[in-house]
């Protein structure tokens, strides 16, 4: 099957559109047309700063056949682990919080220690504010080893609204602790970020762990595109759990990259070549994210 096929009703959970604080490379009314001529049904814009809850209703009212879904990231720019931000991102129409992202702990701790040679556009930002005096804390839902109140307060909110909650950029042991806590608060839709991500690595038996609690992991062309990862660790970790279980993104949106829709394509030429079958890939294009967003 050709894979432009598989995207037919296909939606990216994880795209960098337009207008942001970064540069990116296309706004978003020019990724909603690409999107509805590549057949696909939608996707989720995703600001590590700003709920785009409202730019997807505008979105929606001019390609009304594009399914644009807002989406909120726990950053500082909206006071970090605030519930009264997931109430207002959730009645103002988004499916998908995040946690913590560019301002986790965990990331930063990263960064810090690993300093790579080329900064992502959200750390030469940080880098910016911070030599102009202007920094803010990093965030952890963690505190002596518990999950924060506020934590747990945002968890009941996105149960009773039936939101996605994705794990962002935490730690490991802050997935796992959020993972546990997530089914207990009846929270039915979890996305496991970056797990193979050099600042988020999670296991192959940990994520088997997390898919038999009901979370699906989620793999970005990014990551083994970019050299963070290795197509070889894709394919292994997503046999190892199992498609039924996971769902590809992009995580596009970079000036420098491929449009979100070609890389979506792509990421499916890449798995049907190496022995992926289109069932499997339509499983985590088109049926899972399906669940995710309209279930």
């Amino acid at each position: 099957m050709d894979a432009a096929e598989l995207l037919k009703g296909a939606y990216d959970l994880h795209v960098h559109s337009g207008p942001d604080v970064m540069p990116r490379k296309l706004d978003d009314l020019e990724l909603a047309e690409r999107i509805q001529k590549s057949g696909m049904k939608g996707y989720v814009i995703k600001s590590h700063y700003f709920c785009t809850a409202e730019r997807a209703k505008i979105i929606h009212k001019v390609f009304p056949k594009v399914n644009v879904v807002g989406a909120l990231s726990l950053n500082n720019s909206v006071g970090g682990l605030n519930p009264m931000a997931v109430e207002m991102a959730a009645r103002a129409g988004a499916r998908l919080i995040w946690m913590p992202t560019v301002d986790a702990t965990n990331e930063q701790d990263h960064l810090k220690v690993h300093k790579p040679e080329k900064l992502p556009y959200w750390a030469k930002l940080q880098m910016e504010m911070i030599a102009q005096g202007k920094t803010a804390s990093s965030i952890s839902i963690l505190d002596g080893g518990q999950l924060k109140p506020s934590v747990i307060e945002i968890l009941d909110i996105i149960a009773q609204y039936n939101l996605i909650l994705a794990t962002g950029h935490l730690g490991r042991e802050e997935t796992l602790a959020l993972a546990k806590a997530a089914r207990n608060r009846k929270v039915k839709k979890v996305v496991i970020t970056h797990p193979d991500f050099p600042s988020t690595i999670i296991s192959k038996e940990e994520q088997k762990e997390l898919a038999q609690m009901g979370a699906y992991v989620e793999h970005c062309f990014t990551t083994p595109q970019t050299n963070k990862t290795t197509w070889e660790a894709v394919y292994e970790q997503i046999r190892f759990v199992g498609p039924d279980h996971c769902v590809l993104s992009t995580d596009l949106g970079q000036p420098q990259g491929l449009y979100p829709d070609e890389g979506l394509k792509l990421f499916a030429e890449n798995l049907l070549s190496h022995g992926f079958s289109a069932e499997e890939i339509k499983t985590m294009v088109v049926e899972n994210p399906t669940f995710l967003l309209e279930g």
